[in-house]
């Protein structure tokens, strides 16, 4: 799972909802969450903002939180890659001047670099108020508490899980579109991967809870759900039903009121064709899926720990794409790893261009410490550069190409509130079709203009480098029409 697949308003963190009317007086506080990283890591600030709420806290408005008026500012963090790490050193270092000026303020930093980095968080930032584990979110009340009295930054980071997070209190960033958890941690042991020892190992929740969680979710207001783990398709495995995942996708399909379901992140060596028969079947699943690559060397990916080959990989986008013809297939890959060659670089562009993804979020490899990779010999940068922009033209270049295909046709649309950067003034709202794919509409005059939650069918009519737009003429007989 990484960040680039969220548009910048699907990972904001919890504001007050200015169309609640504005908030009266601060309560214990107001706070705003600042996180990076993964649909894990937004849905985990989901839970940071709801226990701080159940404790008194009030959430900023978005007027508040560009002027920094809180009184306690949260940070949660990611360790998945260098520059996550480095972002958040210096976005701490911007708030020691915040903290100068607002002595009162509070700072806490959570998530995978707490886990990972707690002294040194605690020493090289001694303005920072509470440093909490990605298993102690429930406690971060109580360690502002102490740092109130004690006056000193306060620690706390458990390795043991003693409860899931979906246990504590939440409060959605959307009315429409929820995160669900359905396990943490991880068991693969992937040789660059440092989510394992951030995260510890897998535990599944029980499959009872997920689907009474999804159905306060709809009974909230939510008509869309994507099922959150750092390997979905291995739930269940703990307990020896290696169908649990599938079962759990039909589970959904009987959810009165539950539109689209979505998953993220699925591991290959563990995909499996009832997965894929439960996608196809199920007509409140989306076809869309995003399934990391990482390498389309088979060497390079016996280095990774990476449990398949390439061979398998292509023959699982064969089975999708052969019971779901429309899937939408996305894809995480791995530039420059340790001893990677020439031509293990070009066993990899040869797989993209058999796979012809969607999209691929592309990275250059980044050592991270206490990771195997780290310890081996690495790939000078420049080698890397030029490898990475080779493998993002031949990318941008197969996006293109398949986002075209949508030209001409109609489309449903989920509107989600999340707007492009120009459709105010463009007049156009934003949503995502059910493969995923973002789209901008613009409103025919005349037409009923759709609020969030609504579905719109509209004719696809120009395909970006990355979105579609539906800029529909009614009356030239293209379509246009709102469901709610």
């Amino acid at each position: 799972m990484n960040e680039d697949m969220m548009t910048e308003s699907e990972r904001t963190s919890t504001l007050t909802d200015p169309t609640l009317g504005a908030t009266t007086g601060r309560g214990k506080g107001v706070f705003y969450v600042h996180t990076l990283g993964c649909q894990m890591n937004v849905h985990d600030s989901e839970r940071i903002a709801g226990v701080l709420e159940d404790d008194g806290y009030m959430p900023a408005t978005e007027e508040q939180a560009a002027d920094k008026d809180v009184d306690l500012i949260v940070m949660n963090t990611c360790a998945v890659r260098e520059n996550a790490a480095e972002r958040m050193y210096g976005t701490i270092g911007l708030w020691a001047d915040l903290k100068r000026t607002h002595p009162n303020m509070q700072i806490a930093i959570g998530g995978c670099m707490a886990q990972l980095d707690r002294k040194r968080i605690a020493q090289k930032a001694p303005w920072v108020d509470a440093v909490f584990g990605t298993k102690n979110i429930g406690s971060l009340p109580r360690l502002l508490d102490q740092a109130r009295m004690a006056g000193t930054c306060q620690v706390e980071v458990a390795d043991k899980l003693d409860y899931f997070p979906s246990q504590l209190p939440v409060a959605r960033a959307s009315k429409v579109s929820s995160w669900v958890s359905i396990s943490i941690g991880c068991n693969n042991t992937c040789t660059f991967c440092i989510v394992p020892t951030t995260r510890g190992k897998e535990h599944d929740r029980r499959p009872g809870d997920i689907l009474a969680e999804i159905r306060r979710c709809v009974d909230e207001g939510a008509k869309e759900v994507t099922l959150l783990g750092q390997n979905v398709n291995s739930f269940g495995y703990g307990i020896g039903d290696r169908y649990a995942f599938s079962k759990l996708l039909r589970a959904c399909g009987d959810i009165e009121g539950l539109e689209r379901v979505r998953f993220t992140s699925p591991h290959p060596a563990a995909f499996t064709d009832d997965v894929i028969a439960a996608m196809a079947e199920t007509p409140n699943v989306m076809h869309q899926l995003h399934m990391p690559l990482q390498s389309g060397s088979d060497k390079i990916l016996r280095a990774m720990r990476r449990s398949y080959r390439s061979a398998k990989f292509l023959d699982i986008l064969r089975k999708v794409r052969e019971a779901m013809p429309d899937a939408q297939i996305s894809t995480d890959i791995i530039v420059g790893f340790p001893g990677e060659t020439d031509e293990d670089f070009e066993a990899t562009m040869g797989v993209v261009r058999q796979a012809r993804f969607q999209s691929a979020f592309t990275f250059e490899y980044s050592p991270r410490p206490g990771t195997p990779a780290a310890e081996m010999e690495q790939v000078p940068h420049e080698v890397v550069q030029e490898r990475f922009d080779r493998l993002v033209k031949l990318q941008e270049q197969i996006t293109e190409e398949e986002l075209a295909k949508f030209e001409g046709r109609d489309v449903e649309v989920m509107i989600t509130g999340a707007q492009g950067k120009k459709d105010s003034a463009t007049h156009r709202v934003t949503g995502r079709e059910r493969t995923g794919v973002l789209v901008h509409i613009g409103v025919p005059d005349g037409e009923p203009m759709p609020q969030i939650g609504d579905f719109v069918t509209a004719t696809v009519t120009h395909a970006g480098r990355h979105n579609l737009i539906a800029d529909p003429d009614v009356n030239a007989g293209q379509t246009y029409a709102v469901r709610r």
